[in-house]
């Protein structure tokens, strides 16, 4: 092969490559349900339930859309902590338990901090809203998330 041919299949790689970091990175078309005592709320979600998913998650965004969020796929009820390292959009997250029910709220996550947040009881799951969503929908421990996640 001469230099010039293996430069191109080179390229072709690393575009393809680029191309599924890509792929992966947008946003899922997925719905998250919220039951709270002001009715059902829904949000567009992306599910993040990969370990690279996990560790970026809305990282290096500078914005959101009021109805999207984030659900974390954990695959396992436990401890989770969480921070805002490298997050620019202030972010209410919502820890859940494997059944679906809220087991705590952190409203107001302060973005780039690197405090660490916990869950208050072992958690399966974490949603991430923008910052003031809780608050609008009345969002408390007990109320319920409905998402495919939950039925498995």
């Amino acid at each position: 092969m001469r230099a010039a041919q293996i430069f191109r299949l080179a390229i072709f790689s690393f575009l393809a490559l680029l191309a599924s970091i890509v792929a992966q990175a947008q946003p899922a078309d997925d719905v998250a349900r919220i039951v709270t005592s002001t009715g059902e709320h829904e949000f567009k979600v992306e599910v993040a339930d990969t370990p690279m998913a996990r560790a970026r998650g809305l990282m290096f965004r500078k914005t959101m859309p009021a109805d999207r969020g984030m659900l974390f796929d954990f695959k396992v009820e436990g401890p989770v902590s969480m921070w805002m390292k490298n997050t620019y959009i202030p972010l209410d997250m919502v820890f859940i338990g494997r059944d679906g029910r809220v087991i705590g709220v952190a409203a107001d996550a302060e973005p780039l901090s690197e405090r660490i947040i916990s869950s208050p009881a072992p958690a399966y799951s974490v949603l991430e809203l923008n910052a003031g969503a809780a608050r609008r929908i009345s969002l408390a421990p007990g109320d319920r998330v409905r998402h495919r996640m939950f039925e498995r």
